[in-house]
């Protein structure tokens, strides 16, 4: 029951926050614009007036989610590692080896290619995890520095070593035909990542509502003190949690790249990791609700771009909006009151429902006051007239 309400009351305020964003999107273009009218259009009408355009959504929200969920399962173990942005990047790294080297069926390569950047993406996650196991190292300062040095490694990999000679810009080598991901929808570039990444969050879910593994990480996560307590091997469980997770966003950077890109071209880190953390809270954490919100980021980037490309407006107002929306996100209080009114009606109902359903109360079966209960035989007291002649 408290699991229904808290989906229910966790939806709603995610509504809630989307619609003071778009509030404040009229506020912030009718203050600075000289157009607002034109403005608002391209923000909120641009990215549905084609069907590319609707495709630049879901090509936005794909590693997103990914990203997303690595969050959530690091977030809900109660660690606050970062390292979901240097395992999706690192996950783009091995990928690409993979895919410029392997010599392999087009169905098999790709799918190689992203395991591959999803074993990398869980080696880079479980550094700080066995540092904080090992030696309580802050998994916090251990995760940020190490996505320094896994963007400046893999930069370094492909200049050294997988560049395209004759660019003029950083570009690694061509990539093998067979290693492409299959594009699901004609017209645009929304790839087969997607339907990977909504399988992932729906496993996500199960993982970690309907495994024995899911919920010693929730107990963990929860109250770390009553796990130890319980038997709970809670070291063991927070490094499985960012292993689990840095595969998750190691998948993720592989899938964006085979599915996206025919070479790597990026010259820092692309930041989904960051933006993945904005979703995985507006999602309250829930995995089901991970696409809604990531598609959500997405129509606010794609907006912003059309709006900047059409209008006086700049695309740095999508950075103000999730500024705001972090903030909305982190206040606990909000509809906190309507969620403790619905837990406490849902137990009263349930309570009365137990009353109704209780058998009634048998009458009291003792017999002139005395304390012997009745048997169903008629038991001659002391002095009573069968006593008599005795």
């Amino acid at each position: 029951m408290n699991r229904r309400i808290n989906l229910i009351v966790d939806l709603t305020k995610m509504l809630l926050i989307i619609l003071i964003a778009c509030v404040l999107v009229f506020i912030i273009v009718f203050l600075t614009s000289q157009e607002p009218a034109d403005a608002v259009y391209s923000f909120f009408v641009g990215p549905f007036t084609s069907l590319r355009r609707i495709g630049n959504i879901v090509e936005a929200a794909t590693p997103l989610m990914f990203t997303a969920l690595a969050v959530i399962i690091i977030f809900r173990a109660g660690q606050f590692s970062m390292i979901s942005e240097g395992a999706f990047f690192i996950g783009i790294l091995g990928a690409m080896i993979v895919a410029i080297t392997g010599r392999m069926p087009p169905g098999i390569h790709p799918l190689a290619a992203i395991v591959f950047g999803g074993f990398c993406g869980a080696f880079v996650a479980s550094v700080p995890a066995v540092l904080k196991m090992m030696w309580g190292v802050s998994e916090l300062v251990t995760s940020i520095m190490l996505n320094y040095v896994v963007q400046f490694f893999t930069i370094y990999v492909v200049s050294y070593h997988y560049r395209e000679i004759t660019s003029s810009s950083l570009a690694s080598l061509l990539f093998q035909e067979t290693s492409a991901m299959p594009v699901i929808v004609e017209g645009t570039r929304v790839h087969l990542g997607v339907i990977v990444a909504l399988v992932l969050c729906f496993l996500g879910f199960l993982f970690l509502q309907r495994t024995r593994l899911g919920f010693k990480l929730r107990v963990t996560g929860d109250n770390l003190h009553f796990a130890q307590y319980a038997g709970v091997g809670a070291a063991g469980v927070m490094v499985s949690a960012q292993v689990l997770a840095g595969a998750i966003a190691g998948i993720g950077g592989g899938a964006e790249l085979l599915g996206m890109y025919t070479r790597f071209k990026w010259t820092s880190s692309p930041g989904y990791g960051w933006i993945g953390i904005v979703v995985a809270l507006l999602a309250r954490r829930n995995p089901l609700l991970v696409p809604l919100a990531a598609a959500f980021i997405g129509y606010l980037n794609v907006g912003a771009d059309i709006m900047a490309r059409s209008s006086d407006v700049s695309r740095e107002v999508v950075l103000i909006i999730q500024g705001v929306m972090m903030l909305l996100i982190a206040s606990e209080a909000l509809l906190q009151h309507w969620r403790q009114k619905l837990i406490v009606k849902a137990a009263e109902k349930e309570a009365k429902e137990g009353n109704d359903d209780a058998p009634p109360e048998l009458p009291d079966a003792s017999i002139g006051g005395n304390d012997i209960p009745y048997t169903g035989v008629d038991t001659p007291t002391p002095n009573s007239p069968d006593q008599e002649g005795l």
